[in-house]
């Protein structure tokens, strides 16, 4: 095999590009806008630079990338004084804060739009006009529009005063929102509101897709530096001055340290103070002997640049000197990165930080290097709170904000909205990522690959079906490279007497567990993939497809002793496809003799009660009916095909509730006339019962199963009872399971492949074909494992 790439004659392969129409940047663009129910947002907004603006700014974002088939979203800016901003396009109106006549103008222009649905208005002490913001309730008096209030502060000891106007806007909006457990708390105990109107959104948060500390410190000429940092608009009342008081005692111990001060003096302050908070902290970093150590970036970032400085960060300060801050984006911000925190004891911190960081007392330099010293000398405590930090912050993705906000809003809607999720693009990203020379690693620790765990034939197999259909849909040369590695790898896998080996070492060795574990399942799977590797071998040069033949030829002379269900069924699955491409009679009797061992496990279970081929359900159960529906197709067993259906809707009637689907809990299968456990959900399961829904819509045209399929792929994208995304679009992977109260944010070989073959079903039904001309590129990121294959010999 040469060590270069080969140009590929692909010009005889039809090759497909499709574009989901809602698949636009801008749903306006499309021209929908003006028939979809329009949301508001009453907020402070960019270019004005102020902290709930690009809050708002980053929910109405993911917002319109979750939902924007199903919602317009528009903005009514806050204008401060003569201020006037230069504001994006869904910027629809203004409100000058200071004049109380525009609040009543501004209410009867939304009363009067028939498409406004909802409000959200984002609330904070000093946004609005008035003693203490009073005209604020001049506006929500006269509004006729449901309202949903965010509270960004809840002061912990309100006066009199503070407490009735709070009361005031509570009674006067539909639904309240706060973005922690302790602002709830204050709300219901200190203001007296009733807690069914309090709903609890924690502050959003951005999904990453590196954790290399060391690479993104080594592109800002870092990577012999331990980074702390801070980030923010500046005020005295960040305390920076704390940190660099603590500075000195942490780099006497490690003189690498660095800290960055990152973002620009807040400009209302520049108003009142110009830079004098700013100057103070230079002469403070001279005085203590720090400009070694010290890296003040004064801008206001972009998002992308402000996360690329996190993710180069080891321990984020969060400086403080505020009791009264509930809540910190740029806590939270931080967390997201993946960095420990020591943070002085807001609410925000005191709920976040557990096993993620440490707190120490506001103003306390001492403390501060005590803890920073002690961290930084114990890089194993880093590394499970880095950990531990993802972990907690995940449920606060952005994406999950929008579901959360979406289904309140919903919630306070009177008219009936039928909310589409949006789609994400199709993504091998950690597809790629995860795939080594030798083939799919089995585990990853959140997005990054675990090398230790190996290789299993299972990966490798469903690997190969899900590139392979991503192929026949993209022409993406790259999934070439992919494709040879899995079929060596399966072709690796198989023994001189047919059979398959399932797990591999990082080195290429098999573990002695083979010889110790029942592989049926896994042999079952190697079939199905090799088999339906064939019904693709137009794409591919004769090379490959006789030896693909040639392995399942071989395989074929132990299948008659299988007796797992499954593997018979995946069995079933793999020679009805290698008798599409070859049809041979011997190859059809045997299907029928596959079939005829489920029917009799089907008939010796099956009562009026329970139509299924065993006293439970268990995993990949939906894979026994679809075989049993390949089988009649096969074969035109008319039993087969009658089987097939009726323990299908039975099944389906089990797993889908309410709308949704929950699929059956690996803490205990669902045994016969037993209630059914909860919770314990893995992507694989959802993915197996899209591939038979398929293939049941398709054979039967019943418009049942293509909705249910719509409601099964939209359990990785929150419809769950979590209400969080399964599947990760910035990574590209998918989360390892869903749990009672959590989410597994491991991002492994099964779980990433099973949502991509979700996701390749899912594309026909959305989609419009449109030829195009196939493209050769490369990408960065594959430079090194494409070397080892030549793509030339392959197709």
């Amino acid at each position: 095999m040469t060590r270069e790439i080969l140009a590929v004659q692909t010009n005889s392969l039809t090759l497909y590009n499709k574009v989901p129409s809602f698949f636009y940047k801008d749903i306006e663009e499309a021209g929908q806008s003006s028939h979809l129910p329009e949301l508001l947002f009453i907020t402070s907004y960019p270019p004005r630079v102020c902290g709930i603006a690009t809050y708002t700014q980053d929910l109405v974002n993911a917002m319109k990338q979750q939902f924007g088939g199903s919602f317009s979203f528009k903005i009514c800016a806050l204008e401060k004084g003569d201020a006037e901003h230069d504001y994006p396009g869904e910027v629809k109106y203004r409100l000058h804060t200071a004049q109380s006549g525009d609040y009543d103008k501004l209410a009867t222009k939304l009363n009067a739009d028939k498409n406004l649905k909802l409000i959200y208005l984002e609330h904070e002490f000093g946004l609005f006009g008035g003693d203490d913001g009073n005209y604020l309730l001049r506006f929500l008096s006269k509004i006729k529009k449901p309202v949903i209030t965010t509270f960004h502060t809840v002061l912990p000891n309100p006066d009199l005063k503070i407490r009735k106007l709070v009361g005031e806007i509570v009674s006067l909006s539909h639904s309240i929102v706060v973005m922690t457990n302790n602002g709830a708390y204050l709300l219901e105990n200190k203001y007296g509101i009733l807690p069914e109107k309090i709903n609890i959104i924690p502050h959003g948060t951005h999904l990453i897709s590196s954790l290399n500390k060391i690479a993104n410190k080594a592109k800002i000429h870092l990577s012999d530096r331990f980074v702390l940092s801070t980030f923010g608009l500046l005020s005295a009342n960040k305390s920076i001055e704390t940190a660099l008081d603590a500075l000195p005692k942490i780099v006497a111990v490690f003189p690498n340290v660095i800290y960055l001060i990152i973002g620009k003096t807040h400009p209302e302050v520049v108003k009142e103070e110009g830079e004098k908070y700013r100057e103070f902290l230079h002469e403070k970093v001279v005085e203590n002997n720090l400009q070694n150590h010290v890296l003040f970036v004064n801008k206001y970032l972009p998002l992308e640049s402000l996360l690329e400085y996190l993710q180069r960060t080891d321990i984020y300060l969060f400086t403080s000197k505020n009791p009264n801050q509930a809540v910190s984006g740029t806590l939270a911000y931080a967390m997201s990165c993946g960095c420990p925190i020591i943070s002085t004891p807001i609410p925000h911190a005191n709920e976040l930080l557990d096993g993620a960081g440490v707190n120490f007392d506001f103003q306390n330099p001492e403390q501060l290097a005590d803890a920073a010293i002690e961290l930084i000398a114990d890089s194993t405590l880093l590394c499970e709170m880095r950990l531990n930090a993802l972990h907690k912050i995940s449920p606060t993705a952005w994406q999950n904000a929008a579901i959360a906000h979406i289904e309140l809003a919903q919630k306070n809607i009177i008219q009936t909205i039928d909310l589409q999720y949006t789609i994400p693009e199709i993504s091998l990203q950690h597809i790629r990522r995860l795939t080594t020379g030798m083939g799919m690693v089995q585990f990853s620790k959140i997005s990054v690959p675990d090398l230790s765990t190996g290789y299993t034939l299972d990966d490798n197999a469903r690997a190969l079906i899900a590139v392979t259909k991503h192929f026949e849909l993209t022409g993406d040369i790259l999934d070439v490279v992919l494709i040879e590695i899995y079929l060596n790898f399966i072709i690796k896998c198989q023994q001189a007497d047919g059979s398959f080996l399932n797990y591999m070492d990082i080195d290429g060795a098999f573990f002695e567990k083979n010889h110790f574990e029942n592989l049926e399942d896994s042999n079952g799977r190697a079939i199905w993939a090799l088999g339906e590797f064939l019904s693709y071998s137009n794409l591919f040069s004769d090379k490959y497809v006789t030896r693909v033949t040639a392995a399942i030829d071989l395989s074929i002379q132990h299948i008659s002793t299988f007796q797992s269900p499954r593997a018979i069924a995946f069995v079933i699955k793999g020679l009805h496809h290698y008798n599409v491409f070859n049809s041979n009679t011997a190859i059809e009797n045997f299907i029928t003799s596959l079939a005829d061992n489920l029917v009799s496990k089907h008939r010796g279970v099956s009562d009026m009660g329970w139509n299924w081929y065993e006293d439970y359900l268990t995993y990949a159960n939906s894979l026994l009916p679809e075989a049993m529906l390949y089988a009649w197709l096969s074969t035109g067993n008319i039993l087969f095909k009658k089987i097939a259906k009726s323990s299908f809707d039975f099944l389906l009637n089990h797993i889908f509730k309410h709308n949704q689907i929950k699929v059956v809990s690996n803490r205990g299968w669902h045994q016969k006339g037993q209630v059914a456990n909860q919770f314990g959900e893995q992507p694989i399961d959802i993915a197996y019962t899209i591939l038979a829904l398929d293939l049941f819509y398709q054979t039967f045209n019943d418009k049942s199963y293509l909705m249910k399929m719509q409601m099964a792929f939209n359990w990785f994208l929150g419809k769950n009872h979590l209400h969080q995304i399964i599947y990760n679009p910035c990574t590209g992977g998918c989360y390892d399971g869903l749990e009672e109260q959590h989410v597994n944010l491991n991002q492994g070989a099964e779980s990433t492949v099973s949502y991509l073959l979700a996701r390749l079903v899912m594309e026909k039904y959305f989609t419009e074909k449109e030829i195009i001309e196939p493209q050769l590129y490369q990408e960065e990121n594959d430079l090194q494992l494409m070397e080892i294959v030549d793509c030339d010999s392959f197709l």
